[in-house]
């Protein structure tokens, strides 16, 4: 069970977008952008109160890769690894990243919750290959040193 408070943000955005199912995605976006990720706790109380099952709402939060039910580091870093940033070696810098914290595939998020790694499809930044973004802020044509210095200056940063 979350804390009270969760559930009083979430009646405020639930409040900002008006209790309708047409509401479901902006008012799970809006709490994925508060919390980081999207609490399993909330979305069923999000159905409930804008009038939905818990199918429906799971539905589509399952269907959009962008939500996540698993809590996120402070930092996110999307690696791309499309076709322009593969070929530009973008699987070396994702390498470093995880030797750098200590991560996996399958260990995404570092035990301090600062930084959450995932690999992407595009970024739609093809040219400035290899790319990664922090937060959605891009840092372009990467190497595996630039990474692991990255990581140290936003580490000096806490």
């Amino acid at each position: 069970m979350l804390e009270k408070g969760y559930y009083d943000k979430a009646d405020a955005i639930i409040e900002s977008h008006g209790a309708v199912e047409a509401s479901l995605i902006p008012i799970i976006q809006d709490i994925q952008s508060e919390y980081r990720y999207l609490p399993p706790e909330l979305l069923s109380y999000v159905a409930d109160k804008i009038g939905i099952t818990e199918a429906k709402a799971f539905s589509v939060a399952t269907f959009y890769e962008n939500f996540s039910f698993e809590p996120k580091g402070k930092y996110v870093i999307k690696v791309c690894d499309g076709t322009a940033c593969h070929v530009r070696k973008s699987t070396t810098i994702l390498e470093r990243i995880y030797s750098e914290l200590g991560l996996s595939k399958e260990k995404v998020t570092t035990d301090d919750m600062l930084f959450t790694v995932e690999t992407v499809s595009c970024l739609g930044a093809c040219g400035l290959a290899p790319v990664l973004t922090v937060n959605d802020k891009v840092y372009p044509s990467m190497t595996p040193d630039d990474a692991a210095q990255l990581l140290q200056k936003l580490r000096e940063e806490e």
